[in-house]
């Protein structure tokens, strides 16, 4: 059995990356969804390994030190973290794994492991993209002039992604990701495996 390939989901807030992604899971059983460690405490609804892999500061904390994270990050006094077990388990199970993370988390896991391969997903523009977060109707006008401010920052780096997919249809995207994820798995590294076996 091939081994599955690590995949980072990056984009701005509000480009569409959790309808994106429901999509692409929605028909497909060889896709893990990677499910980040947080110290934060559950909220309402929330399951332990399924939204987050609950765990206390001090368990974090000896994580870190065991260098068992692919990236890890403190956000408004919590730590968040990407577990390389997980990843591991699916890759190794054949899974191809999907990381929903930001530039920075990106950047840490491809320093740890570079054939991690990114997709950044981009607005169709940026009236679009104030739109969709106006339409949210979630945050002040103050809030979404600062996602809007860091989404240009974000787009900056979007030079060192792999591939870069606009998402101006949930349909297109995904099937945009599908042939980058296909076109991945053809390459002959991946394929002259097959016939050592």
């Amino acid at each position: 059995m091939a081994k599955g390939k690590t995949f980072i989901i990056s984009g701005p807030s509000g480009v569409g990356k959790s309808t994106v992604l429901r999509e692409l899971f929605k028909d497909r059983d060889d896709l893990y969804f990677s499910v980040s460690a947080t110290t934060r405490e559950p909220r309402e609804g929330e399951q332990d390994g399924v939204s987050y892999h609950f765990i206390n500061v001090e368990r974090f904390q000896e994580m870190i030190e065991a260098d068992a994270f692919l990236e890890y990050a403190e956000y408004v006094g919590n730590f968040y973290g990407t577990p390389k077990k997980y990843v591991d388990r699916a890759m190794n199970e054949g899974k191809d794994v999907i990381l929903d993370i930001e530039v920075q988390g990106a950047l840490q896991v491809c320093t740890k492991r570079p054939e991690t391969i990114r997709i950044f997903i981009a607005p169709p523009s940026w009236d679009e993209l104030e739109r969709r977060l106006k339409s949210r109707g979630t945050d002040s006008d103050e809030k979404i002039q600062k996602r809007l401010v860091r989404a240009k920052a974000e787009l900056q780096t979007a030079d060192v992604y792999d591939y870069f997919v606009i998402n101006d249809s949930v349909d297109r995207a995904v099937r945009e990701i599908n042939a980058i994820m296909l076109a991945e798995h053809c390459k002959p590294a991946e394929r002259m495996k097959i016939l050592k076996e």
